[in-house]
């Protein structure tokens, strides 16, 4: 047969260029795609075979790196093709020219992988790194004859007689000078374990110098047959965690696991893990990944699965999100949606499954789960529904709890007094001398964090409903004298609540046109029983939010709360410092004694600051001297 030569049929002689200009920066994807077709060549010929009774030998691929010749070739024995099967699916691109593809590409918005196979393009892609493809293939047709096609990277090609005698097809690929990399064996093995790890077939990466030696064996770099493709039942806990390993070889073994299984209404497969969270690391959004029949796809599943599940780590494998997708459709995409939404179901389920079946395990893993667990109650209404009246608080008697388990365990005394008010304790910022206080009466609070707790809050506060009952949520600080103080007041206590005023505030009143400042404490006396603790200040509930919410919209400024010093004045050193004050002439050792309880105060609660460390210390040393002096008198 003589050579024929032929045109791509596009419109111009731009296309090329263009292609490599909008790929250029995804170049290592090309193996992706020519992997996938020869996948999928594999499988027509299986179907073909089981239609014609026939034998068919076991589908493999093979990668052959020729670093002397500078190629790479994609082999495969599936289907093959017809010199007219290569021009119909080869040269003619389905689009009318580079115009055409520009506008759509621009109107899009799309980059790099996201537009690979939208146009035809999948085999294309080798372009970004060869100067030169050839199409060597024999189809499984009885009689069809070899096939050989080339081009040089324009709209030119060339057919001539193919010397392929095994049914299949071997692309080959005539690496630039820019991509040399690709010449590489682990360059290439890389990049195929990147996009096709669990492909369903063997692929094995061959050196073609090497291939004739006895000893050397080709490297299969894919399991075929991937652990979410598997029953469920039959896989034991030790496949599950060599998987994760796999996947994630630097991370602690994960807490327990999801296997999802769906054929109605779309298909999808995968297994996604509760890591162990590690505080010391930075969070990674890149967790899950994407396959589509078992091709890699992308790390990148912002629309796919809901942020609060990004913690999550796995895979998930659906032929419903096509291979190669727009990010920017992923949205508006109603299998998307569908797909979202189950796997935020079958979460949920899955922990309340445990809470019901565990909860002592529940409670174990809540430090890892439970940030994740209040995201998504916060973020999502049905998995809110699901899971809310199963979140669980460490309460500050160590026990944990539910909101409803919380109401039914306060005392009859104070239960009236309480309502609806579920009290909170803020780690490392609530004074821990009220602990005490609360555990003397019976009394448990809930330890609340500074990050998804204040959301979750004022979440539950304002989705009340028939099944969800209104909560108020009140910190121990600013409810404990509802609670536990004293309502009357002796002439000691406005002694004790006078020198204190003298001392650490001084003149109260506001002259007209002057603005009190904000930062200025006020004094309060609580007969508080059980407390050993002189002082420690209080916050109102809704200011204290108000500071929250101003530093959660960026306003990283203090926010000027106004605190009010509750002093016991049962306390021994607070009856010290009247005594000595109603003595007279020594009002320094009084003045320093005050101080010396608000830094107390401080200290129990939010803590010194690096900058007022050493002004206390000098404060404490002056106190000790001056009262060792009073002492000796």
């Amino acid at each position: 047969m003589s050579e024929r030569k032929g045109t791509i049929s596009v419109q111009t002689n731009d296309i090329f260029p263009i292609i490599k200009k909008w790929l250029y920066s995804e170049h290592d994807i090309f193996l992706r795609e020519l992997i996938s077709n020869a996948t999928d060549a594999i499988t027509k010929r299986a179907a073909f075979a089981r239609t014609h009774n026939v034998e068919l030998p076991t589908g493999k691929i093979d990668v052959i790196v020729n670093t002397k010749e500078k190629t790479v070739t994609i082999s495969d024995n599936g289907v093959g093709m017809t010199e007219e099967e290569i021009e119909k699916y080869i040269t003619q691109l389905a689009f009318s020219g580079a115009k055409e593809f520009v506008e759509k590409i621009e109107q899009a918005g799309e980059k790099g992988s996201d537009i690979i196979g939208k146009f035809g393009l999948g085999f294309y892609s080798s372009f970004m790194v060869a100067d030169k493809v050839e199409v060597n293939s024999l189809s499984w047709q009885e009689g069809a004859k070899a096939a050989s096609w080339s081009c040089h990277g324009d709209t030119e090609y060339t057919f001539s007689d193919g010397t392929k005698t095994e049914v299949g097809t071997d692309i080959v690929l005539h690496i630039n000078a820019e991509n040399e990399e690709f010449l590489n064996e682990w360059k290439i093995n890389e990049t195929l374990r990147k996009f096709c790890d669990f492909m369903p077939y063997t692929i094995s990466v061959v050196n073609d110098e090497k291939k004739s030696e006895e000893d050397y064996k080709p490297s299969v770099i894919n399991e075929m047959a991937p652990l979410w493709k598997q029953d469920p039942k039959e896989i034991k806990d030790e496949q599950y965690l060599e998987f994760f390993r796999k996947l994630f070889p630097m991370d602690s073994e994960p807490l327990f696991w999801l296997h999802l299984k769906v054929d109605h209404p779309f298909t999808l497969e995968g297994i996604l893990f509760f890591p162990k969270l590690n505080q010391k690391m930075p969070f990674q959004e890149s967790n899950i990944k994407l396959y589509s029949k078992q091709v890699f796809v992308s790390d990148n599943v912002k629309h796919i699965v809901p942020e609060f599940l990004s913690l999550l780590k796995g895979v998930i494998d659906s032929p419903d999100i096509p291979l190669n997708v727009s990010r920017s459709s992923l949205q508006g995409d109603p299998n998307v949606k569908r797909i979202s939404n189950y796997v935020v179901k079958k979460v949920a389920e899955a922990l309340k499954k445990l809470f019901n079946n565990d909860r002592e395990k529940y409670q174990t893993i809540w430090e890892d789960t439970g940030l994740f667990v209040k995201y998504g109650c916060v973020s999502d209404d049905k998995f809110d529904d699901i899971l809310r009246e199963r979140v669980i608080f460490q309460g500050t008697d160590d026990k944990f709890q539910t909101i409803a388990e919380y109401k039914e365990s306060i005392p009859e005394t104070y239960a009236e007094k309480l309502g609806d008010k579920i009290l909170y304790f803020e780690k490392d910022k609530s004074d821990p001398s009220l602990k005490n206080i609360l555990a003397e009466e019976k009394l448990s609070a809930f330890i609340m964090d500074d990050h998804i707790d204040p959301h979750f809050m004022q979440h539950c506060e304002m989705k009340k409903s028939e099944t969800k009952p209104a909560v108020q949520f009140v910190s121990v600080d600013s409810e404990l004298g509802n609670l536990v103080a004293s309502e009357n007041s002796t002439e000691e206590d406005i002694k004790v609540k006078d020198l204190f005023n003298k001392i650490l505030v001084g003149e109260t009143e506001v002259k007209e046109g002057e603005v009190e400042d904000p930062s200025k404490i006020s004094i309060e006396i609580q007969k508080i029983k059980n407390s050993t603790a002189p002082a420690y200040f209080k916050i109102d509930e809704q200011m204290k939010r108000f500071a929250k919410m101003a530093v959660q919209m960026g306003q990283n400024a203090s926010f000027p709360l106004k605190k009010t010093l509750v002093i016991n004045p049962g306390n021994p050193l607070i009856q010290n410092a009247l005594k000595i004050s109603e003595k007279g002439g020594n009002d320094s050792l009084v003045e320093k004694i005050c101080h010396h309880v608000e830094d107390l105060a401080t200290i129990s609660s939010e803590g010194l600051k690096n900058d007022e460390k050493e002004a206390f210390l000098r404060r404490t040393q002056d106190l000790m001297q001056e009262l060792t002096g009073h002492l000796t008198q």
